[in-house]
């Protein structure tokens, strides 16, 4: 059998892929920026900011906790959520190393 396309990566290459997957969708960018701004929320705040419908939001914030960007914890019947600090520097450190990479010191294009 053959490999997988994920197998001719390395493991670095293959974890970013993955920690920009959970990013790339403006609606997730919308939800950490918000809760960027107010350090904490709950569900229903972010369909108000947003204007999404409360099932797109609760599967944005399902890709952004399987991701660990964010965790959540119940108060009464709603979820709050908000940053896990740890994943949150892990991304920075990630995406910090992958940008930093490139210069142009040619001057090309």
């Amino acid at each position: 059998m053959g490999l997988t396309k994920s197998e001719i990566f390395t493991e670095k290459q293959n974890k970013l892929a993955s920690m920009m997957k959970a990013l790339a969708h403006p609606a997730r960018i919308a939800i950490i920026q918000y809760l960027v701004k107010t350090e904490a929320c709950i569900c229903g705040d972010l369909v108000e900011e947003l204007g999404l419908a409360q099932a797109t939001i609760s599967q944005h914030l399902k890709e952004l906790k399987t991701a660990g960007l964010i965790q959540g914890t119940i108060e009464g019947t709603s979820v709050c959520y908000c940053i896990d600090p740890k994943v949150w520097n892990q991304y920075k450190t990630a995406f910090d190393t992958f940008f930093i990479a490139y210069e142009n010191k040619k001057g090309c294009c």
